[in-house]
């Protein structure tokens, strides 16, 4: 890559001396908790509604989880799947699966049983660890079929007292006689282990993808590559040592997993937890923890800025608000500093590249590029190279829309036993996202849309994004999404899908026209459906394979 435009990363003038700097992270997330856990044993690790556990009692509680499952015959390198919505049960039992030498697969509470059979399968998974409702409701089918040979199951109303109908309103199931109780467990005082602590080279986990083109595919995110995303949070968000980190993003996707979880433990700070996302519980638990950082998906941000309880002193106590997993409209940042005062800041990453491989340094707004009104979503880190290619793979000029490839200590070695897939989407060792986008000469990267959601109507390229930018400006609307649908005119036309906020009326053809009035003749959608809610992933990204599947309707 001699003479690579990127290369020369002009992207650095922007990061300050701290963010340029240097960093040395630990081995793995099991030596940065041991570590904060020797210097501050009785600072709460994890909160949860009124329940909390010191860094001290979870190391304990998570050694004897690892004791467990070794004393089960799990040996290094076994892999255990973790199905856990967020709760201390989820850090117990991915504490516990790593000292015990295991390589985590994280599941999808929301899957179904064929999801979760071919991540078994795949995996060839040895032990799971779940919630009991899911263990009695389907599980234990999907893991005999798995040949899975050790189960331990969780109840996630343990370990807090409140019970908040809002998000734990389900019963207590019996316990399950072939399935071994995580609590119980975790109390039986059992030592780690011996002889297993991984080194940065060793996988961590394997995270399946989304699946939106073919079967799920497992990335190997290694130690090395969580530590390294973990500890540039650290040194990068300004967030004092201790603070209070909040798990907006679910722990099971790779943004919780990095951005919250670990980066939590490497600034032995206390993550705040409220096993899963409702707005009001949210908000309620911000009032409480009053943490200093949170990630989260553009979705949960509307969701929060809607709701009628939502008020700037909720939001008071955070130094940074990040956003990622899903587009950013523009629209949506400026509606939530108006109404709550916070600017939020934008960022991406894949899976493929273990969460952030770019993200708008605190301090700091990303422009929006006055052409196409997209919202930069960052600069790159020091030890990271982001390069805009055209379909040969050659580079294209600042300024011009390409796929987005990243080259760096977070991108992952390939996929797990998918030989041709890793060449084909790691070519050297360069993560091909099929993402389209483009840098602008002093490092902000822009992302235009996926390759494979393009519109082509009647010979022009129609970005999905772009049409729901516009639509977020509608002071209507809460959430947009824009598919191509079959035309016998252009061969493809344009349609879009949106919810309104609380309170709003409006109707499909009033926003046809109001985008009508904003983008080309051909870019603007010629049909708009008004849903109640629109599609997404436990993640909080909207769906919209599912709204092609409807897109007759």
């Amino acid at each position: 890559m001699t003479g690579s435009i990127y290369e020369a990363k002009p992207w650095l003038t922007l990061l300050d001396e701290a963010q340029r700097a240097p960093v040395h992270p630990a081995a793995s997330v099991v030596h940065a908790f041991r570590a904060s856990a020797a210097r501050t044993p009785d600072h709460p690790a994890v909160a949860y509604f009124d329940g909390r556990l010191g860094y001290r009692e979870a190391d304990e509680l998570s050694d004897s989880v690892a004791g467990h499952l070794a004393a089960r015959g799990l040996a290094r390198g076994d892999r255990v799947a973790i199905m856990l919505q967020n709760s201390p049960q989820f850090v117990l039992a991915l504490l516990g699966a790593w000292k015990a030498g295991a390589v985590v697969v994280p599941l999808n509470p929301m899957y179904k049983s064929a999801e979760v059979g071919h991540a078994l399968t795949d995996a060839g998974v040895a032990a799971l660890i779940c919630s009991d409702r899911a263990w009695e409701a389907f599980l234990r089918e999907c893991a005999a079929a798995a040949s899975v040979r050790i189960a331990v199951t969780a109840c996630e109303r343990d370990l807090q007292t409140r019970d908040d109908p809002r998000v734990l309103g389900f019963e207590r199931p019996p316990r399950a006689e072939d399935a071994d109780d995580l609590l119980a467990v975790a109390r039986r005082g059992l030592p780690a282990p011996g002889g297993r602590e991984a080194g940065p080279g060793d996988t961590a986990l394997i995270s399946y993808t989304s699946g939106t083109s073919g079967r799920p595919k497992g990335a190997m995110n290694t130690h090395g590559n969580i530590m390294y995303n973990a500890e540039r949070q650290v040194t990068g968000q300004r967030v004092p040592p201790g603070s209070v980190y909040f798990a907006l993003a679910p722990l099971f996707h790779i943004t919780g997993m990095v951005c919250e979880l670990a980066a939590c433990f490497a600034n032995a700070g206390t993550l705040a937890l409220t096993h899963r996302f409702e707005p009001g519980v949210v908000l309620d638990a911000f009032a409480e923890h009053r943490p200093a950082y949170t990630v989260g998906p553009s979705t949960a941000y509307m969701a929060l800025a809607a709701h009628p309880a939502a008020t700037p002193g909720h939001f008071a106590s955070f130094r940074q608000l990040s956003s990622g997993g899903a587009p950013l409209p523009p629209a949506l940042v400026e509606k939530f500093r108006a109404a709550l005062g916070l600017y939020l800041h934008n960022g991406y990453g894949l899976t493929e590249c273990t969460a952030p491989c770019a993200s708008v340094p605190p301090g700091v707004e990303a422009p929006v590029d006055p052409v196409s009104g997209t919202l930069a979503v960052g600069v790159p880190g020091p030890d990271t190279v982001v390069r805009v290619l055209d379909e040969a793979g050659a580079e294209v000029p600042f300024g011009e829309q390409g796929e987005i490839a990243v080259r760096g200590p977070q991108v992952v070695p390939g996929y797990w036993r998918l030989p041709e897939a890793t060449e084909e989407t790691f070519p050297g060792g360069e993560l091909r996202t099929g993402d389209i986008g483009f840098m602008d000469a002093e490092g902000w990267l822009y992302v235009v849309d996926r390759k494979k959601d393009m519109i082509n109507a009647s010979g022009f390229k129609v970005w999905p994004r772009e049409v729901e930018d516009v639509l977020y400006t509608h002071p209507a609307v809460r959430e947009a999404a824009v598919v191509g649908v079959p035309d016998a005119y252009r061969g493809e036309t344009v349609k879009a899908y949106v919810s309104l906020r609380p309170g709003a009326a409006v109707d499909g053809d009033g926003l046809g026209a109001y985008c009508r009035e904003r983008l080309a003749a051909y870019k603007y959608p010629r049909t708009v459906v008004v849903l109640p809610e629109l599609p997404k992933t436990t993640s909080g990204k909207i769906l919209r394979r599912e709204l092609r599947s409807q897109r007759n309707d």
